[in-house]
């Protein structure tokens, strides 16, 4: 539902969009842990959440040793940091000062994107843990 309302609002509202992106991963990450039993606190930042998520999901860079899946699970952990970073600049979801950049369609696309693509990566990849 979220993953679709972000889809919906790319280019009519970028702002919004990127903020239901960043909305998808927390939701997703609080879920996986909700369901783990893995306390995650108050008020963690999305980058504390991923970190939970990845350690339990065994997607850390450091738990493997193959070069290529680091590399890759780092990039995982850097879209997770600038989809955070995205949110709390350009979407609706703080206010701006007197000088603010507008995110572009193209802007708020690749953030949902990202944030979908993660998603159902993180959730699939704790399906396998499930079985």
């Amino acid at each position: 539902m979220t993953w679709r309302k972000a889809i919906e609002r790319r280019y009519a509202d970028p702002e919004g969009a990127i903020t239901l992106a960043r909305t998808l991963l927390e939701s997703t990450c609080k879920h996986i842990l909700d369901e783990q039993q893995i306390d995650y606190g108050n008020s963690p930042d999305i980058n504390q959440l991923y970190r939970l998520v990845s350690k339990e999901l065994n997607l850390a860079p450091s738990q493997h040793t193959e070069q290529t899946f680091k590399q890759i699970l780092g990039g995982c952990s850097s879209i997770i940091e600038g989809l955070g970073s995205l949110r709390n600049k350009v979407s609706d979801a703080h206010g701006q000062g007197k000088t603010n950049f507008k995110p572009a369609p193209r802007h708020a696309e690749l953030a949902v994107n990202l944030a979908g693509s993660m998603s159902v990566f993180l959730f699939a990849t704790w399906s396998l843990k499930e079985k």
